[in-house]
C-alpha cells in the first residue's frame, strides 16, 4: 500500500502538469490565431460576382482579424479547380474558400467526378444571396422580359444569350422551361468577357448576377430586362422580376458562403465565424454589399449545414429537369 501511495504521489502531479500544459497550449493557439495572413480561394475569374463580393469581405474581415486576408483566384471547370485546391489545403484556418450554389451544390450533379465531396468543407458563415438579371445590349429593341420571350418565340434558337457560370446557365434553362422559349447559350470563361461581348454588340443578351452587371447597367451600356428574384428588389430599383412580368413561379438566385477545409479546429472556426458575423453586422458593410447587388445574410454553422443540404437537393432537381449533360 505504501508503495502504491508513493507511486501515485509521483504520477498525479505529472498528470496534472501535462493536463495544464495541454490546456495552456490550446488556449495559446486560440489566442494567437490568426498570427499570419489568410488565403481566401475564389473559384472564379476576377470580376465575377463572387470575386467582387469576396474581395470586399476579405478586406473587411482582415481588418477585423488584424491580419491580411487576400483573395486567390483559381478559376476553371465551373469552380471545381478552386474547390479541389481548397479541399486539399491544410485545415489550419489559414486557407478559406468562397463556395457558391455551383461549387457546393450544383456541380455534384453536373460533373461525374468534381474532385471533392460536400463533406470536405466546414461552413464558417454566409456572405449573402445574389439574384441575377437578364440584360440586353444598349442597341437592342428589347426592353423587358416579355419582349425577350416574344423575340425568342419568333426566332427559336437564333437569339444568342451569354452565360458564364453554372448559375447563369441554369437561370437561362429555367426561363427556357417556364416560358417555353429557346435561345442559343454562348459560354464564356468569365463575366467580364461576356459583358464585353454584349456591350460590343457581338451578342444581344446576357444573364448574370446583379453584382457582375451593375456597373454596365448604371453606365447604360446594357439594359436590365428583369431580375430572377421572386419580386422586385432594392438591389436594382425600378426593375421588375421575371415572375412579375408574366413567368409565374420563376425564381432563382445564387449564394456565397465562406468555408474552411474539413478538420479545422473548432475554436478557429468560432473565431472566424464571429469575425465574419461582426463584419456583416456593420451598417456600412451591409450598405456596400447591397450596393454591389448582394443581399447580406448571417447564418450559423449549423444553419448552413441544413441550408447546404436543402440547396443541394434543389439544384439537383433543377439540373435534372433541364436535362443538362453530366461532364
Amino acid at each position: 500500500m505504501n508503495t502504491l501511495r508513493r507511486l501515485l504521489s509521483r504520477l498525479v502531479p505529472r498528470v496534472l502538469c501535462l493536463a495544464v500544459l495541454g490546456s495552456t497550449a490550446l488556449w495559446a493557439h486560440a489566442e494567437s490565431y490568426p498570427s499570419k495572413s489568410i488565403r481566401m480561394i475564389v473559384p472564379y475569374a476576377a470580376g465575377q460576382g463572387t470575386d467582387i463580393a469576396a474581395r470586399y469581405v476579405a478586406d473587411a474581415l482582415g481588418k477585423e482579424l488584424n491580419q491580411p486576408v487576400y483573395v486567390e483566384n483559381r478559376a476553371g471547370a465551373g469552380g471545381n479547380i478552386g474547390a479541389q485546391l481548397a479541399a486539399r489545403s491544410a485545415a489550419d484556418g489559414y486557407t478559406l474558400f468562397v463556395g457558391t450554389n455551383a461549387t457546393n451544390a450544383a456541380n455534384f450533379f453536373l460533373y461525374s467526378r468534381p474532385g471533392y465531396e460536400p463533406g470536405d468543407f466546414e461552413p464558417v458563415g454566409m456572405i449573402g444571396i445574389l439574384p441575377l438579371v437578364f440584360v440586353a445590349n444598349a442597341g437592342s429593341k428589347i426592353n423587358d422580359v416579355q419582349g425577350l420571350i416574344q423575340a425568342a418565340k419568333a426566332r427559336p434558337e437564333k437569339l444568342d444569350i451569354a452565360v458564364s457560370t453554372t448559375t447563369s446557365r441554369l437561370a437561362y434553362e429555367s426561363l427556357k422551361r417556364d416560358a417555353g422559349v429557346t435561345m442559343f447559350p454562348v459560354d464564356f470563361k468569365g463575366s467580364g468577357e461576356a459583358v464585353t461581348a454584349v456591350i460590343g454588340g457581338q451578342l444581344e443578351f446576357m444573364v448574370d448576377t446583379i453584382t457582375s452587371l451593375r456597373g454596365a447597367i448604371q453606365a447604360k451600356q446594357v439594359k436590365a430586362l428583369g431580375i430572377t428574384a421572386a419580386h422586385a428588389s432594392n438591389l436594382l430599383p425600378g426593375v421588375k422580376s421575371v415572375a412579375e412580368q408574366g413567368v409565374a413561379g420563376y425564381e432563382l438566385f445564387g449564394w456565397t458562403v465562406v468555408y474552411a477545409p474539413k478538420g479545422v479546429p473548432a475554436e478557429t472556426t468560432r473565431v472566424l465565424s464571429a469575425a465574419l458575423a461582426k463584419v456583416l453586422g456593420k451598417e456600412a458593410v451591409r450598405e456596400r454589399l447591397l450596393g454591389l447587388g448582394i443581399d447580406p445574410v448571417v447564418k450559423s454553422g449549423e444553419e448552413l449545414k441544413a441550408f447546404g443540404a436543402a440547396e443541394k437537393q434543389k439544384w439537383g432537381h433543377l439540373i435534372r429537369s433541364a436535362e443538362l449533360p453530366v461532364n
